[in-house]
């Protein structure tokens, strides 16, 4: 009989446990479902750093930002059971998507609500503050050409917006960008090439295009 030396057996296990996959979004859903709390812990802090960059292009300071995703992530809480009861197991879970779409709406009715852009301009100048070698006027007339970006953004057609920051902001491939709008992905790859052309002409000062 060989006996093992206990650390390299130990090695082993923890090269072992080290390699194994992580559970997917489907068996922590199914594991919330049969009661493990800490399995939506585990998706929270899976998609914590996506929900926040999605909701930071509608909360311009950190903390707007940080707020409007733990609301996202509460709201998932709430429904959490409802929902996950209702989807086939048989096939993969639209867990992301569905989170994302908590997400979006929620950053959406922030933006109704005007709290969208207003400290913009301010936070452009007080950031330019840090670098000494730049004067209050270029801090003013960088701090005005993004306002000048962010209410292009926010004049582009609804779709064209939400693609754009679903893409840039989420850095999510436009095959979840499709299956979060409900769009296919050939159109979401569309409306994001409109969203960037429309910008492009608005930022280098050209004739608004008639919206596509």
């Amino acid at each position: 009989m060989t006996v093992s030396d206990p650390e390299e057996t130990a090695g082993r296990a923890r090269l072992t446990l080290a390699s194994a996959q992580a559970p997917s979004d489907e068996a922590l859903c199914q594991a919330f479902l049969d009661g493990d709390e800490a399995a939506f812990a585990t998706l929270v802090e899976r998609h914590r750093k996506l929900v926040f960059s999605l909701v930071r292009r509608f909360a311009p300071r950190p903390e707007d930002a940080a707020d409007l995703a733990q609301q996202a992530f509460l709201r998932a809480l709430e429904s959490s059971k409802r929902v996950f009861g209702r989807w086939n197991w048989s096939s993969p879970t639209p867990f992301r998507a569905w989170l994302v779409r908590i997400a979006l709406n929620l950053a959406k009715n922030h933006a109704r609500q005007g709290n969208r852009w207003r400290p913009a301009v301010l936070t452009e100048v007080e950031n330019a503050a840090v670098d000494p070698h730049e004067s209050a006027q270029e801090a003013l007339e960088r701090a005005e050409q993004a306002r000048h970006v962010q209410a292009a953004v926010l004049a582009l057609p609804r779709r064209q917006r939400e693609v754009l920051t679903l893409r840039v902001d989420a850095g999510l491939p436009f095959k979840d960008i499709a299956e979060t709008l409900g769009i296919t992905e050939n159109n979401a790859k569309v409306q994001f090439h409109h969203a960037v052309k429309r910008l492009k002409a608005e930022v280098a000062g050209a004739p608004e295009e008639t919206r596509e």
